[in-house]
């Protein structure tokens, strides 16, 4: 059986990288008594898979894990067990079992959505609510992008699928490409809208949350995106 767990990442927690996520998640599921499976050979190591790593320094309210198990007592005791081996800074919000038929979260990853906010003391001289209508008119936004082999031009406009600001809060919404092929940073994208008046944002000026990852799915002929948390389900619900 798998088991697709929703957490959160915030707080002092957010500067802790990945591969150290990763381990405290082993530790926890130990600590939790959950029945994890584990891969064979020498070195047998739990059976799990994270969706898109999250950069160091951004908060989450949508990050994913896939487990293996052998068995559980139901997805609401996997929750809480965790929680209680968890320490401040990462929340388990939901527990589900996955179909046979679901990818892994990793490589079922085609886009996130994210909230971002200037630092009020890092807050740029551009009127985002005059800037970002032209912006999102254009055909192509053409950015800089560096890569193991150097720098690459690429084209933003293809990733960006939903793209808003609210002026009273000062806090831009938006969903973007997350898969392995066209990953695209807010940072990017926040970049991208200052270039327009030609200004560049200031060292360290924006303040990220990742509020969800979704995949694609086929309903009725039409791709659409869903959250990767929809995919799974509890008990009592038809899979």
């Amino acid at each position: 059986m798998r088991l697709r767990i929703r957490f959160r990442k915030y707080g002092p927690v957010r500067y802790i990288g990945h591969l150290d996520v990763m381990r405290f998640f082993q530790k926890a599921i130990r600590r939790a008594e959950i029945d994890v499976a584990y891969t064979n050979g020498f070195s047998p190591h739990q059976i799990m898979a994270f969706a898109a790593p999250l950069g160091v320094g951004i908060t989450s309210n949508g990050e994913y894990m896939d487990i293996e198990v052998h068995s559980i007592t139901c997805c609401q005791d996997v929750l809480e067990r965790l929680n209680q081996a968890c320490v401040p800074g990462i929340e388990i919000i939901s527990v589900r079992i996955l179909p046979d038929t679901a990818g892994n979260a990793m490589a079922s990853v085609a886009a996130a959505s994210y909230t971002v906010r200037f630092r009020e003391d890092r807050m740029p001289a551009t009127d985002i609510s005059t800037v970002l209508p032209g912006f999102l008119e254009r055909e192509h936004i053409l950015t800089a992008k560096k890569t193991k082999n150097g720098t690459r031009e690429i084209d933003l406009k293809q990733g960006i699928f939903n793209l808003e600001y609210s002026n009273s809060e000062g806090l831009f919404h938006m969903t973007v490409d997350a898969s392995s092929g066209g990953n695209i940073r807010p940072g990017q994208v926040i970049e991208a809208i200052l270039a327009e008046a030609g200004e560049e944002p200031a060292e360290n000026a924006l303040l990220i949350t990742r509020e969800d990852v979704y995949t694609k799915v086929v309903a009725e002929g039409e791709e659409r995106l869903i959250s990767l948390e929809n995919v799974g389900y509890t008990e009592g619900e038809l899979p």
